[in-house]
């Protein structure tokens, strides 16, 4: 598997899409190129931007030194202060996460959405997007993210084979039914031994560690969010936006308005 690795013109060629996006800001423009191996999210991104739906709208959250986010139709001419972050064109696109191949890495474009509780098949937001800045990492904090990457992952597949009994399990738990459960949780472990037996062995590709300690990202993101393309020029502006002074809910003081346009490749 191929591991999309520089946020660059020449990286991932075999992976663009036949159009690149242009997100222009009063920072600067950022051009954009989008995966043919995440379609779902390509081609609604696209028709998006060709419709206009993003006109006009701002970067509602930045956080320097990890993202910043925009696409809630709801933050067009919003007043100060008013919340926003919850607004999008009232539907939700499947998940396509291609880990490792597409990782979060400075300059990864990917989809915003609500969390696992709410939302356990991680459907991405039919609108909002982030722009990774994220930070440079050592070794050291990748090992300790590596091992907490593993935790949440077990954790993950016992609940993917409990999830079918959860409410017998739950009447075990009421009637504090001890064996009963102790015999579910074999079944579960079980079940689950071969993915589980799988994941301990697992280790950050060594692209991926090259990127987090050179240019950077957001590695405790992975496998978890929809990353659909990246930011092939314009770094420097996500680094502007991201220095910005914010306020409540993380939203610049000023607002960051963005207007984005298509551009076809050969």
């Amino acid at each position: 598997m191929t591991i999309c690795l520089a946020a660059s013109s020449t990286s991932c060629g075999q992976n663009r899409s036949n159009a690149d996006v242009v997100i222009k800001t009063n920072y600067g423009d950022i051009l954009i190129k989008l995966y043919d191996d995440t379609p779902l999210h390509r081609d609604n991104f696209i028709k998006l931007v060709s419709d206009g739906f993003y006109d006009d709208l701002i970067f509602h959250r930045v956080i320097n030194e990890f993202m910043i986010q925009g696409g809630d139709p709801e933050s067009k001419g919003a007043s100060p202060g008013t919340s926003l972050g919850q607004g999008g064109p009232g539907y939700t696109i499947d998940a396509e996460i291609v880990y490792p191949k597409y990782f979060h890495k400075k300059g990864a474009l990917a989809a915003a959405r609500t969390a696992d509780q709410v939302n356990p098949e991680r459907k991405s937001s039919g609108s909002q997007f982030y722009i990774v800045q994220g930070k440079v990492y050592s070794n050291e904090e990748l090992d300790m993210m590596e091992q907490n990457m593993i935790r949440n992952k077990n954790q993950a597949i016992v609940m993917k084979y409990l999830e079918p009994h959860r409410e017998e399990y739950a009447r075990m738990q009421a009637a504090n039914d001890g064996e009963g459960m102790r015999k579910m949780q074999e079944q579960i472990m079980n079940a689950a031994a071969d993915e589980l037996e799988e994941l301990r062995s697992f280790k950050l590709p060594a692209e991926i560690r090259e990127a987090y300690t050179t240019i950077g990202g957001t590695p405790h993101l992975d496998d978890a969010y929809t990353v659909f393309g990246e930011v092939i020029e314009g770094l420097d502006v996500i680094d502007k936006i991201a220095a910005v002074e914010t306020g409540a809910q993380n939203r610049p003081i000023k607002d960051i308005v963005i207007n984005m346009t298509i551009v076809k490749n050969e």
